[in-house]
């Protein structure tokens, strides 16, 4: 009876063929991370009565579920669906957004990851393209999501202004500085600009308020980990608000929709072709041309 099943439609849809016959694992929707507790039962249920116990955790922040048969596949939609648990996808479309806790949870954290990540996925999840599409979404320079290995990978960051008149120059910041973008001359703090990476671990280390931070979007296009290595790039400077944001996002997923191969990866088109034309696509969203 498995002969039967239009395999292809069910990868589409998050369930991958086992080496067992009949047998499959499907790979369940976790946008950022999370899972609310109602749902982990639910997934517990799910994984108890139709599968053999246990899940399987990604490398990119989902669960699997191992050993569903095929002839079960609705039945375990349906009560998924039902404890509030989506299903995933496979294949050439854009897949699961990750994040790390962000600003709302981890005191390094420039910026909101959970409802950027929300937000993309109500945006791009699932949408077709010419091949499998991944965001991945850090909250600061520590980059625990490891962005650049991403198609589109955003990192938090902050512009920051220092003012002189609350410093009680006591050099905090200047340590705190990974970069060496800070010294301390004549008892005030100078900045090189060329040198910040806006990481913002001036503002959070200093105890007078002395450093002023606006959050922002690092963002990075064309990054592969996996058979090709490539570290994604920065092709326009921070973004100050998700308008712009989204709009420089959209940009590249257009770009490479209109231009790439059947089956071909971003960064293997932006090989082919070079970057020009996606640099000239985002600079225009980004200013909005």
């Amino acid at each position: 009876m498995a002969e039967a099943i239009d395999y292809k439609a069910l990868k589409a849809g998050g369930f991958m063929k086992q080496v067992q016959k009949g047998y499959g694992s499907l790979r369940l929707q976790v946008i950022g991370g999370n899972l609310d507790a109602k749902a982990i039962k639910t997934v517990a249920e799910v994984a108890e009565k139709y599968g053999h116990g246990y899940v399987h955790m990604t490398s990119r922040q989902g669960i699997e579920i191992p050993f569903i048969h095929v002839n079960d596949i609705q039945k375990v939609k349906d009560e998924l669906a039902a404890g509030g648990v989506g299903t995933g996808v496979c294949g050439p479309r854009v897949r699961t957004i990750t994040a790390c806790q962000g600003s709302e949870i981890c005191p390094s954290g420039c910026i909101d990851t959970y409802t950027l990540a929300k937000e993309l996925d109500a945006r791009y999840f699932g949408r077709e393209l010419p091949h499998k599409f991944k965001f991945g979404v850090t909250g600061c320079q520590n980059n625990c999501l490891k962005a650049e290995e991403n198609d589109v990978g955003i990192k938090g960051g902050m512009t920051v202004e220092y003012k002189e008149d609350a410093c009680i120059s006591c050099g905090v910041c200047v340590k705190a500085c990974r970069e060496s973008a800070l010294q301390m001359e004549d008892g005030k703090v100078t900045i090189d600009r060329s040198k910040c990476n806006n990481c913002a671990r001036c503002v959070k280390s200093c105890p007078t308020d002395a450093w002023e931070g606006t959050p922002g979007y690092i963002v990075s296009f064309g990054g592969t980990f996996g058979n090709k290595i490539y570290k994604a790039e920065e092709l326009v400077p921070i973004i100050r608000d998700k308008e712009t944001l989204f709009r420089v996002t959209d940009a590249a997923i257009e770009y490479f929709e209109a231009n790439a191969k059947p089956s071909e990866r971003f960064r293997a088109t932006l090989q082919r072709l070079g970057d020009e034309g996606l640099k000239e696509a985002v600079n225009k969203a980004y200013q909005n041309n």
